[in-house]
């Protein structure tokens, strides 16, 4: 009997394969899912101060209002479509995701490139922008690859069951790594450039600042 039982773990093994693969693809898969929501969303936000900016320096301009107001209009779109990604749990609107996103990009190269109607400061904010697009097309991309690979038409929401921590992990680290192209952006636009101070708030004081005795 002892003869076959190296024979009958060699038969288990390869059967636990799959299942193995199954889930490493499945926690990769809510880790990208959650990367493309954060950059989404932070693309949205950057895209509305774009627009405040550019409304505000060339206030009375039809050039910039005409920018101002599709930069704003491309902002609130994209905030919405990544709320309805990350709920429906699917490539929502999947014939015009990837050109509209494709055709944002190419207008944050020429904004690099050539300066922002009324607002020719926006540099940094537009190569914020443009790399926050570029994170969502990536992980799109590879969301549709896997989906294609394990023959579904939909992204359907993945779980990491058994394996919270390194998705949380993995969550962390693309949070950071979205926070950290997403600040500079917002810095530097006119949101970023007349906010108040941190530790500031609520200490106007009175005649030349100093406390009244």
């Amino acid at each position: 009997m002892a003869l076959f039982r190296p024979a009958a773990h060699a038969t288990l093994a390869p059967a636990a394969q799959p299942e193995a693969r199954a889930q490493q693809a499945s926690l990769a898969g809510a880790g990208v899912r959650l990367v493309a929501g954060f950059a989404g969303f932070c693309a949205g936000s950057v895209n509305l101060a774009i627009s405040s900016s550019i409304l505000a320096a060339g206030f009375g301009e039809p050039l910039p209002f005409l920018a101002g107001s599709l930069a704003g209009v491309w902002g609130a779109l994209l905030l919405a479509s990544t709320v309805a990604f990350l709920a429906k749990g699917s490539l929502a609107g999947n014939r015009w995701v990837r050109p509209a996103l494709g055709a944002a990009a190419g207008l944050h190269v020429a904004a690099v490139v050539f300066g922002t109607p009324g607002a020719p400061g926006l540099v940094l904010t537009q190569l914020s922008a443009l790399l926050l697009t570029l994170m969502v097309i990536a992980s799109l991309a590879w969301l549709r690859r896997d989906a294609a690979r394990q023959g579904t038409a939909r992204t359907a929401v993945p779980t990491a069951a058994g394996r919270p921590g390194r998705l949380l992990l993995g969550a962390f680290a693309g949070a950071v790594l979205v926070a950290g192209i997403t600040t500079p952006g917002l810095a530097a636009s006119a949101a970023g450039q007349h906010a108040v101070p941190h530790g500031s708030h609520g200490h106007t004081l009175p005649g030349n600042g100093h406390h009244p005795r």
